[in-house]
């Protein structure tokens, strides 16, 4: 249980300990500040510990957003400061350096938690402070100060604000209009009877599986309920993140489960939509599989460019100034969201299409709808990075290599090789070009030179740091090189089978990347190298593919693709969860990721 050392004057009458209990602290009172420092010192290491003035006058939110939040190793309000146990030793320091200076004295007077925040920004320790807006978080110093912050406290609805604040500061045109006004409600309910974050995304993963299942029955009634039950996914995905905000649950399993089980649930609902489809004598696997491609490589333009720019310096371009200054154009701001297909927008148009038309229609304007996003967001990205004077960090780079997924194979090519091809990006794009051309050449082993040649170049494009203008682009070149290679060969095999076989490998390693995107944006450092060199690497894999199409019969290459993708789905799965698991039990800093719409 965490602990709340109570600190100065008591109040009569103050609801202070009560509202401390009523969070889940065990409150202390000391006598004085070397008292205090006594206190502190007792409380097990491993424990959140509170410092807070007993004269603290607020909301109950403002002391919940001050001291609960799991994502901060210290954080402060005015009155009151808390750390967790990896900030102890930080607040210990400046607890007992502040003592030093100050005797212990004057507590009646001013506030010895303000002190020790004052101390902590001495010591250079980074100390949270959360946005209040209109909630009041004061130490008043007499009466009439009191009495007026209570006038503030009683003038400010609370709960109005906590469930406000529950609600994703920047989200697309449905989620805003259609879901959030009432699923915050539902985060409370979900709150009020203790359900956690992590079981409402659950009961999403499951209500999208069933609507995948509905659709794969192939009837009318089947795809009717499809619809219906996407969007109930939909609306509960948005209740897990509002229910973590609004009561400050986050957790590192938590932020994983929710990115990768929105990935799971809309490939599979894919997958759903194809089997409904052959139900009724139409295939549409290979409209499928470009869906997830697409919208996969949509998401790693997104994550490229996120962590190529997000701490460079002198990071602003003419084309970043105009978009910033359209965002004051209120209705220019719904276009711009709406347009880039946000998760919400997408959602909405799969649910109704599927219950109103055909899977084939589905994908048909599901395929022109991510296409356009991807060319509007891709090109105004490029135009912000070549228009951009920024300075690529060393850990931008590390980033964008690690997004890569080079192998064994491009490793070893770059050690041993410097070809003349230019920078990063052109050797990217020149062995991308190459496989494309033998992948549609007609010639039954120019796909295997294709991805030799692809492989040596990858390696090229990563024999040095990755810190031109547009050097984000490359890991997304070399996604939509892999999965393109594994969609056409599929697709030449022309046998039943191969299409599905190939959507399930692709989802396979899909699910490797996103994997390392979410470790790179939680600080944990990209996969191990083993798993990169155990499952081939993205030239590694795409040599593999282009050989098995070219040695084996149709068939037989068909069933060579499904034990591929079994066999990767099996290594990645369980180097992910044990990685997950293991972190959010060692209690990992937990994470919780704003970011773009997905």
């Amino acid at each position: 249980m965490p602990t709340a050392i109570l600190t100065g004057q008591p109040v009569p009458g103050s609801s202070i300990e009560g509202d401390l209990r009523s969070l889940g602290f065990d409150v202390r009172t000391a006598a004085d500040a070397d008292d205090a420092e006594t206190l502190l010192a007792e409380v097990p290491g491993d424990q959140r510990v509170a410092l807070v003035d007993a004269r603290f006058v607020g909301h109950l939110h403002a002391l919940r957003l001050g001291l609960t939040d799991p994502r901060f190793p210290l954080a402060a309000v005015p009155g009151a400061v808390t750390a967790r146990p990896d900030g102890r030793t930080a607040l210990t320091r400046a607890m007992a350096r502040e003592n030093s200076a100050g005797g212990g004295t004057a507590l009646a007077v001013d506030s010895l938690a303000d002190r020790v925040v004052a101390a902590l920004g001495t010591d250079g320790a980074p100390v949270h402070r959360p946005e209040l807006g209109s909630l009041v978080a004061v130490v008043p110093e007499d009466p009439q100060a009191r009495n007026e912050a209570r006038q503030a406290v009683a003038a400010v609805d609370d709960e109005a604000v906590r469930l406000k604040s529950a609600v994703k500061a920047r989200d697309g045109f449905f989620t805003t209009f259609f879901i959030s006004p009432y699923s915050r409600y539902i985060a409370r309910w979900c709150a009020r009877r203790g359900l956690t974050p992590n079981q409402v995304t659950t009961a999403s993963l499951l209500t999208a599986l069933i609507a995948a299942g509905c659709a794969a029955t192939g009837t009318r009634g089947g795809f009717v309920a499809a619809g219906v039950l996407l969007i109930a996914s939909f609306v509960l995905d948005c209740t897990d993140g509002q229910l973590a905000r609004y009561s400050l649950q986050y957790s590192t399993l938590g932020a994983w489960l929710d990115a990768t089980f929105d990935r799971a649930k809309e490939y599979a609902y894919y997958a759903g939509l194809a089997l409904g489809a052959a139900r009724g004598g139409d295939d549409v696997w290979a409209l499928a599989l470009g869906a997830m491609v697409l919208q996969t490589c949509r998401h790693v333009v997104d994550f490229s460019f996120t962590e190529a720019n997000h701490d460079a310096t002198a990071n602003t371009s003419p084309t970043a100034a105009l978009s910033d200054r359209l965002d004051n154009v209120g209705w220019t701001v719904w276009v711009r969201r709406m347009i880039v297909l946000p998760i919400g927008e997408r959602w909405a148009m799969i649910a109704v299409l599927t219950a109103a038309t055909t899977p084939r229609i589905t994908f048909y304007a599901l395929l022109i709808g991510c296409a356009f996003a991807a060319t509007y967001t891709t090109a105004g990205r490029v135009l912000r990075s070549v228009t951009r004077r920024a300075k690529r960090t060393d850990r931008a780079a590390q980033a964008l290599a690690d997004l890569a997924d080079n192998g064994a194979i491009a490793a070893f090519v770059g050690r041993v090789t410097r070809l003349p091809l230019g920078g990063p990006l052109p050797a990217a794009l020149a062995g991308t070009a190459v496989l494309a051309a033998s992948l549609f050449s007609g010639l039954a082993w120019a796909p295997v030179c294709g991805a030799v040649v692809y492989a040596v170049t990858s390696g090229q494009a990563l024999s040095r740091p990755l810190k031109g203008a547009l050097d984000w682009l490359v890991p997304p070149l070399f996604r939509a090189a892999e999965y393109g290679t594994v969609l056409v060969l599929a697709a030449h095999a022309d046998v039943n089978g191969a299409l599905p076989a190939a959507f399930g490998l692709v989802a396979a390693v899909a699910y490797h990347h996103y994997d390392t995107v979410y470790r790179i944006r939680g600080d944990a450092g990209a996969p191990p190298a083993r798993l990169v060199r155990a499952i081939g690497g993205q030239e590694g894999r795409t040599l593999l593919v282009t050989v098995l199409a070219a040695l084996l019969a149709a068939d037989q290459f068909t069933v060579a693709l499904t034990a591929l993708a079994v066999a990767v789905a099996l290594v990645v799965l369980a180097e992910s969860i044990r990685f997950w698991v293991a972190s959010h039990l060692r209690g990992a800093p937990a994470v919780h990721d704003e970011g773009e719409p997905a």
